[in-house]
């Protein structure tokens, strides 16, 4: 009932995420490398909860509203929420004035410090969109609204019960992977998108094609195809990079992430020349601005 096999992967990690939690959980003392493993898990579910946003596992709509919850407590916020900040907004507005995550809304530089400070900001931008969002399902779709508190009700008994029975294993096991997992994927829509040509046709975001790092993030390290076709699965998106990578400004195309995060963000503050620089709007003759990303995303799937 998959639409894709490859997203026996995608299950796979989920499983063995779920399943560090629940074996760490029975141990007698807390084992620090299986934290660190827990909160690496917690980056991929990132990933996947974007997917499956985008792109319904599941060819059952009951099956792919199951899922939902599964990562709502995997992912340590309701899946729901990528649908008024993510689906309607980002992918709509890109980067512009409207993004509710611009990354210039933190400063026009792109440095340490911006990337520190952005994940607060745009966190807590996201929550009023999200509550916005809620209050307009109360008035128009009362079945939708039930559904996504339901969400939020059981990532709520989730941390009341992990913390009744062990406060302690509550904030290593659940709140830190939980953490870590939701200020990187601000991080990495930080990085993907400061400093390049806001509304041209390619250059739009900035892409990470190191095999590594997509491995482990499902391809969404392919970037600038995804805001171009955001329905497309993920097991696609490499082969679709390829048909357009000619197209693509080569700046916005690195192969080793560490080594841009070590150069953008640290031997930057020492040597200009490992700065980035704000790309402008068109940056080729051949280039029209990008139309608005299409808006059929899994919010048809999630009612």
């Amino acid at each position: 009932m998959l639409k894709f096999k490859a997203d026996l992967r995608t299950l796979f990690f989920m499983s063995v995420a779920a399943a560090l939690l629940v074996y760490q959980w029975t141990l007698p003392t807390l084992n620090p490398l299986l934290i660190l493993a827990s909160c690496f898990m917690a980056i991929s579910i990132t990933s996947i909860a974007h997917n499956h946003n985008h792109l319904g596992m599941w060819e059952s709509p009951l099956l792919n509203r199951f899922t939902d919850y599964a990562l709502t407590l995997l992912y340590g916020y309701p899946t729901f929420a990528w649908i008024p900040t993510h689906n309607t907004n980002h992918h709509v507005h890109n980067n512009n004035d409207q993004d509710y995550t611009a990354t210039f809304k933190v400063g026009l530089g792109n440095n340490l410090l911006t990337l520190i400070y952005y994940p607060a900001y745009s966190g807590r931008v996201q929550q009023r969109a999200v509550f916005n969002f809620m209050k307009s399902l109360w008035k128009k779709d009362r079945q939708t609204f039930i559904h996504n508190m339901f969400q939020v009700l059981f990532l709520v008994a989730l941390y009341v019960v992990a913390f009744t029975l062990s406060w302690k294993k509550a904030l290593l096991l659940i709140f830190l992977p939980h953490q870590i997992g939701l200020n990187t994927v601000l991080v990495f829509n930080y990085i993907q998108h400061v400093h390049v040509a806001t509304g041209t046709k390619y250059n739009h975001s900035r892409n990470f094609v190191g095999s590594v790092m997509n491995g482990f993030l499902f391809n969404n390290g392919y970037h600038t195809v995804h805001h171009i076709h955001p329905r497309k699965h993920w097991s696609l998106a490499r082969e679709a990079h390829a048909q357009i990578a000619d197209e693509i400004d080569p700046s916005l195309s690195e192969n080793n992430f560490a080594w841009f995060m070590f150069r953008t963000y640290i031997l930057s503050m020492f040597m200009t020349r490992y700065r980035t620089v704000q790309m402008p709007k068109v940056t080729t003759a051949k280039e029209s601005v990008m139309p608005s990303a299409p808006m059929l995303d899994r919010v048809s799937v999630s009612l």
